[in-house]
């Protein structure tokens, strides 16, 4: 990073309780409590890590409010109530400064159709194509390669990467951060099998992606077949993750890598998937489900349940069970050992 904070500039953004030792170093990066070293930022994320504390060589260090343990010489700890979230808010800082804002403004190589409405505060970079009736919305980005589809509606503060694909009809409300490769509005997948062949159903729906979304890399959402797919208000979903058609995804639910739910699942708000979990289609996953990575889940969930496995069950069963399978080598050799006294 070429980056510069002093401890009071930090301070401003992270708002510490109280602090405790002091350094006269500037904060040039950021690492871990092992490899940091002087003029690096570093945090105590969780009370694993709490040991590394005493011996990291960090110039500053972000521990919560109940860390125990004094700074060493030239090294300022800074007591905050959730060092994640105060490192988070840095790292926004930091990010606006390697990352500016690009000015409002079409690149001469962008392809505008005539009919799109482009906000004069809107970015669209280079090779982008924004198709007839498509409406781009003031303070959105549109990096290099972009495809808006016709009709499609991108909203105001809008963050789309290289290379996504907004398809046709398909809507992204205000805030949407898109990672490179994203497909909004890929056809559902739909075939009916009438006289040995696949028959290919039409997908006429759209994609309403609504505010304050991020969706990961080459991540897909599939149109619906009719109506719409929906991801919900502040919802977080990771890379290479498949969200099939008619899919209602809820607010603030988290999707991990390579999570796939099949077409017409109702994810209500605030279900977490683990990375690779499988949801089956046509089912409703309960306000704040957890699913383990890669859990296989196939029937309705109950709200506030907690699953792992394939098929997926409550999340306590299933360790127990793992422990058990681990037994039955020698749980085999017993039986077989009291079979041979019986006879």
């Amino acid at each position: 990073m070429q980056v510069a904070y002093t401890p009071e500039e930090i301070a401003a953004i992270v708002s510490p309780q109280r602090t405790s030792g002091r350094t006269t170093e500037k904060i040039r990066d950021i690492a871990s409590l092992k490899s940091a070293q002087p003029g690096d930022l570093s945090f105590l994320g969780t009370p694993k890590y709490r040991a590394e504390v005493a011996a990291t060589r960090a110039s500053l260090v972000l521990v919560p409010l109940d860390h125990v343990g004094e700074p060493q010489a030239n090294q300022l700890f800074f007591f905050v109530e959730k060092p994640s979230v105060a490192l988070a808010r840095l790292c926004a800082r930091i990010e606006q400064s390697l990352w500016p804002h690009p000015p409002a403004g079409v690149h001469p190589s962008a392809v505008i159709a005539p009919g799109a409405r482009v906000s004069p505060q809107a970015t669209v970079g280079p090779l982008c194509i924004v198709e007839d009736g498509a409406a781009i919305g003031a303070g959105t980005v549109l990096q290099a390669n972009v495809f808006v589809g016709a009709n499609a509606s991108v909203g105001e503060q809008c963050w789309i990467q290289a290379g996504c694909i907004v398809a046709s009809g398909c809507e992204l409300r205000n805030r949407v951060r898109l990672q490179p490769g994203v497909v909004i509005g890929s056809d559902g997948f739909g075939y009916e099998f009438v006289n040995g062949r696949h028959e290919k159903i039409p997908q006429i729906g759209i994609v309403i992606v609504e505010d304050d979304v991020e969706i990961g890399a080459n991540s897909t959402v599939d149109r619906a077949r009719f109506s719409r797919t929906v991801v919900g208000e502040g919802t977080k979903i990771d890379n290479l993750v498949q969200v099939g058609h008619n899919v209602l995804i809820g607010k603030h639910c988290i999707l991990c890598a390579q999570v796939g739910i099949a077409g017409s699942t109702t994810l209500e708000d605030y279900v977490v998937l683990g990375g690779q979990a499988g949801v089956g289609g046509h089912i409703t996953l309960g306000k704040g489900t957890k699913g383990g990575g890669q859990a296989g889940i196939a029937s309705d969930t109950a709200p506030g349940s907690y699953l792992n496995g394939t098929p997926a069950i409550p999340y306590m069963t299933e360790r127990r069970l793992a422990i058990l399978h681990q037994k039955l080598p020698e749980l085999f050799k017993r039986v077989e050992f009291l079979e041979s006294r019986l006879k």
